[in-house]
């Protein structure tokens, strides 16, 4: 339980390709260790944490990860890149708009994850916005963090 405060996302994209090879990207996907940063006052300190891999309808996924190690994530699953196959564009964005999805805008970063993606090709869809909160009991009582 907490006070919700503040904005993250969560990276919302559709894998496709040989089954074996798009859950063993998943697998690396949810191996994935990251730093997640937690604030209480001026004080700042960080817990690591799992990756997640969400499965949602029709074939659509979802990573979650902290904001900071987003843009690498998006990096890593090609967001950015035009798409390159016959999938119909009003499809997609009736999908992008059922989901409160948003468009990225691309930042520099030229950091990607060394997960196997060979045989496995992306369909972005977007980032969705979530919310953080200040933790009420439980160890990390007062700190702020995302709610991931």
């Amino acid at each position: 339980m907490g006070i919700r405060v503040r904005n993250k996302m969560h990276i919302v994209f559709i894998p496709y390709g040989k089954r074996s090879e798009v859950e063993l990207l998943l697998s690396d996907m949810s191996a994935q260790k990251h730093e997640l940063e937690m604030r209480k006052d001026s004080k700042i300190k960080k817990i690591w944490i799992q990756g997640q891999v969400r499965v949602l309808p029709f074939g659509v996924y979802e990573y979650v990860c902290p904001k900071e190690d987003a843009e690498t994530v998006l990096n890593t699953l090609n967001f950015y890149e035009p798409v390159r196959y016959d999938v119909g564009y009003l499809k997609l964005a009736f999908m992008r708009k059922a989901l409160k999805l948003k468009t990225p805008k691309p930042k520099i970063n030229n950091k990607i994850y060394l997960w196997v993606k060979q045989n496995v090709n992306i369909i972005p869809l977007g980032i969705k916005e979530d919310l953080e909160f200040t933790d009420k009991d439980g160890e990390n009582v007062g700190w702020t963090h995302e709610a991931i």
